[in-house]
C-alpha cells in the first residue's frame, strides 16, 4: 500500500517501525518448539514480568492465544461465559466449539463493554446433569465492538471475585489491554491481577508485525505451549519476529497515549461534519459514528471516494464506520481525514 495513504481501517496496519526492522535483522535465534530461541525466550519472560504473571507465551495471533486459553481452561461439553459482542464470540470463526467441542454462554455486553455481575451470576449453571458446566468466565478490555471502551481495575476485581467465588476460571481477552492500561494511567498489573490467563496482542498499536503473548501460570503455560503444537503454532527460528515484540514492550506500550489523543481530536473534528452521528468520546484509539438517513452514499462508495482523497477507512456495521488511530497516523492524518470526509459528504 501506498505509503501516502492515511490508513485508519485498524490498528492491525500497522507497519514495522525501522528500529524494529533492524532489531529482526540481528535477532539472535534458535528452534522454539525445542525451546532453545533465545530472542522469544527472553521476550515471554518479559511480557510475564510485565503483566505480573508466572509465565508467557508466544503465539501468531491472538485468536489462536484466546483459543489455547479456552481450551486449557474447560473440557469437551464444559461452558464459556462470555459476551455477545466479544471477540472470542463474533470474530474468531466458532474455534471454541469447532475445535475444543466447547460451549459459548453470551450475555448481554452493556454500552461501557461491560458484561453486569448479576448477569454473569445467573448463567452460571446449576449442578445438574442436563445442564452443561460452567468452568470460565472471559471479558475483553478494551472491548472492541462497544466503541474501544476501558474496563476498569475495579470492575475487573469484581468479576474476578465472583468467578472465584463460583470456582470459575478467568480469562481476559486483552488484545489491547495496554491501551486501557494508558487510559486509565495504571501498571498494567493493576488490570490483571485477578486473571488466570490473559492474551495481549503485539501486532496492533503495539506495531508488531505478527504476534500476540499468552500468560498465565507455569502449569497454564506448559498446557498451552502443548496445545499450541496441536494447533500448528510450533514455530522454529521465530526470534527474528519476536525481536519486534521486544521493541513493543519496551518502546510501544509507553506512547499509546499519543494514538488516544488523536483519536479525540479526531472525533472533535469529525463532530463539525453535518450528517455524521458520532457515538460518545473515545476513551482509547477508536472513534465510532454512524451515517445519517440522508447520505445517500453507501458504505462501499463512501470507501472508495476516501480512497481517492488518500484516506483508508471501513466500515463496522452497516451505516456505522469505525476509524482507528495508531503509531503511523500523525496530525497532519488526522486533518486529512478529517477533510476528506468533509468533501465526500459535502
Amino acid at each position: 500500500m501506498n505509503n501516502d495513504f492515511v490508513d485508519l481501517r485498524s490498528d492491525t496496519v500497522t507497519k514495522p517501525t525501522p528500529e524494529m526492522r533492524e532489531a529482526m535483522a540481528e535477532a539472535e535465534v534458535g528452534d522454539d518448539v525445542y525451546g532453545d530461541d533465545l530472542t522469544v525466550n527472553t521476550l515471554q519472560e518479559k511480557a510475564a514480568d510485565m503483566l505480573g504473571k508466572e509465565a508467557a507465551l508466544f503465539v501468531p495471533s491472538g485468536t489462536m492465544g484466546n483459543l489455547l486459553a479456552i481450551l486449557v481452561h474447560c473440557a469437551r461439553g464444559e461452558e464459556v461465559i462470555c459476551g455477545d459482542k466479544s471477540h472470542i464470540y463474533v470474530n474468531e470463526a466458532g474455534g471454541m466449539a469447532a475445535l475444543g467441542g466447547i460451549f459459548p454462554h453470551p450475555i448481554p455486553n452493556q454500552k461501557d463493554g461491560t458484561l453486569r455481575l448479576e448477569d454473569i451470576r445467573a448463567s452460571i449453571q446449576p449442578d445438574d446433569s442436563h445442564r452443561t458446566i460452567t468452568r470460565l468466565v472471559c471479558i475483553e478490555n478494551t472491548q472492541n465492538m462497544c466503541g474501544g471502551v476501558v474496563l476498569s481495575v475495579d470492575y475487573t476485581q469484581q468479576v474476578g471475585q465472583l468467578a472465584k467465588e463460583n470456582g470459575l476460571k478467568f480469562h481476559i481477552d486483552g488484545a489491547r489491554i495496554f491501551n486501557a492500561a494508558a487510559a486509565l494511567s495504571v501498571d498494567i498489573k493493576e488490570l490483571v491481577v485477578p486473571a488466570d490467563s490473559v492474551m495481549f496482542c503485539l501486532s496492533k498499536g503495539l506495531v508488531s508485525p505478527v504476534g500476540s503473548m499468552l500468560v498465565g501460570s507455569k502449569d497454564f503455560i506448559a498446557r498451552a505451549h502443548r496445545l499450541r503444537k496441536m494447533l500448528g503454532g510450533g514455530m522454529r527460528q521465530v526470534g527474528v519476529i519476536a525481536a519486534a515484540g521486544l521493541v513493543s514492550l519496551e518502546k510501544m506500550t509507553g506512547r499509546l497515549k499519543q494514538d488516544h489523543a488523536r483519536a479525540k481530536n479526531l472525533y472533535e473534528a469529525l463532530k463539525q461534519i453535518p450528517r455524521l452521528r458520532l457515538a460518545a468520546e473515545p476513551s482509547s484509539n477508536m472513534v465510532y459514528f454512524d451515517l445519517d438517513d440522508s447520505i445517500q452514499l453507501t458504505e462501499n462508495q463512501i470507501v472508495a471516494e476516501m480512497k481517492k482523497h488518500g484516506v483508508l477507512v471501513d466500515w463496522s456495521a452497516p451505516r456505522q464506520f469505525r476509524l482507528v488511530t495508531h503509531y503511523w497516523v500523525d496530525d497532519a492524518g488526522v486533518e486529512k481525514t478529517v477533510k476528506a470526509f468533509a468533501k465526500v459528504l459535502a
